[in-house]
């Protein structure tokens, strides 16, 4: 019963993390902007760094079960 929850987060958090990484991809290729009035680099980094530990937590729940 305890293994519900923590394979539903975990698969929220790598469907997100995942997502964000496709849509980052996709910006990156088509060269528009991954966030409207910021520098390039900087979103791209931040928006990275929120999709790798999306993952990652997402990774960490679905191990814990």
């Amino acid at each position: 019963m305890e293994s519900g929850p923590a394979i539903f987060a975990g698969m929220v958090f790598c469907l997100f993390g995942g997502g964000l990484l496709a849509w980052i991809a996709i910006s990156v290729r088509r060269r528009r902007p991954v966030a409207q009035g910021v520098s390039p680099v900087a979103s791209v980094t931040v928006a990275s760094l929120v999709s790798l530990t999306s993952l990652l937590v997402g990774v960490w729940c679905l191990t814990r079960f």
